[in-house]
């Protein structure tokens, strides 16, 4: 409807054109629906086109911001080792200082 193709939205509904079917659609599959209008099927698939970039770029930022979540837990886990073992050398120490008196 955004694209001023409002036409086609009740052959889309009567399809079943969800949002996953919608971006595997080319311009034979269009055709085949009732998109007979050249310039109306190039104007679905450069959305389409444009829709899939968008995706693709959330997809990167989404598996770019796991990657530093994963990196930043590999990091304080690293710290709470150091820290463990800090504590159990001078816990140590302070046990052979009082058997040595």
């Amino acid at each position: 409807m955004s694209l001023n193709l409002e036409q086609y939205v009740s052959e889309f509904s009567a399809q079943n054109i969800n949002g996953e079917h919608l971006l595997q659609l080319d311009g034979s599959k269009l055709k085949a629906l009732g998109i007979t209008s050249s310039q109306d099927r190039a104007v679905i698939k450069k959305k389409l086109k444009e829709m899939k970039a968008s995706l693709e770029k959330a997809r990167k930022a989404q598996e770019k911001m796991e990657k530093q979540r994963e990196k930043l837990r590999k990091k304080e886990q690293e710290q709470l080792q150091r820290k463990s073992k800090k504590t159990d050398k001078s816990s140590s120490d302070a046990t052979e200082g009082t058997n040595e008196q």
